[in-house]
């Protein structure tokens, strides 16, 4: 699916990230693997065989463009940038949050993101290539300690999608994938913590979580990968400005 690709994930932790990067390494792309943690980074390599690692702090502008820089002169080209890089907003309503902390949470969240959008946008138009960026489920609710969360999904899917009009004409296509809950090692310890507080099985935690989806289970990291690979694939070719949600049916949209 992405035979002959280059493809750089930016923000490669040790779920959705690596998956994104493991997947795309077994579609035929060769990848460039971007975070913060350099041992990490080469651990991830190591399962891939073969794979550029460019420890980088997104949040800076000179370390961002060393990235794209990198990128480029390991390949010659870069075709897809899949954008995974994210910092906690603070979780408290809107009505109490302190707003420095919002402004940093925007910055860090949206601001970083175009950011490094940018940094690569004449490489992508050079190849043609795709942009995917990983939003979240929270665009699609309001509950109350959400808020801020949801402040920079929102902002960060809009600048998405004005990207995609920017863009599309030369012929980059720019799309979002918005998973809901994750089923990995993050979500696993805060489900044991939930059962450890209300002294149930954890099992019960999973079942009533995922008796809020269609499907009755929750989403493994490897199906949110396939469907942010697959719009960076020329399989999407006539696909932009879109966000696909993944979520098994908890949210419809």
């Amino acid at each position: 699916m992405l035979a002959g690709k280059v493809v750089v994930v930016a923000g490669v932790g040790p779920g959705l990230g690596q998956e994104i990067a493991l997947r795309a390494a077994g579609y035929g792309a060769e990848v460039v693997l971007a975070a913060r943690t350099a041992s990490f980074l080469k651990e991830v390599a190591e399962k891939i065989g073969r794979a550029l690692v460019v420890p980088v702090d997104l949040g800076d502008p000179a370390a961002t463009d060393r990235l794209a820089a990198a990128a480029t002169e390991e390949f010659g080209r870069v075709d897809v940038l899949v954008h995974n890089a994210f910092s906690m907003p603070p979780m408290r309503s809107l009505t109490h949050v302190d707003l420095p902390d919002l402004s940093a949470s925007f910055d860090a969240n949206v601001v970083a993101a175009l950011r490094t959008i940018r940094a690569f946008t004449p490489s992508l138009i050079a190849s043609r290539g795709s942009i995917v960026v990983v939003n979240s489920a929270v665009l699609r609710h309001s509950r109350k300690p959400f808020g801020p969360y949801k402040i920079a999904k929102a902002a960060l899917l809009a600048a998405t999608q004005n990207l995609a009009s920017e863009l599309g004409p030369a012929g980059v296509r720019v799309n979002s994938v918005a998973p809901g809950w994750i089923w990995a090692d993050t979500l696993r310890a805060w489900f044991d913590h939930l059962a450890a507080q209300r002294e149930v099985p954890a099992q019960q935690i999973y079942d009533e979580t995922a008796a809020t989806t269609d499907l009755r289970r929750l989403p493994e990291p490897g199906e949110v990968a396939d469907a942010a690979l697959f719009l960076a694939s020329d399989l999407a070719r006539g696909i932009t400005g879109q966000c696909l949600d993944v979520n098994c049916g908890e949210f419809h949209h």
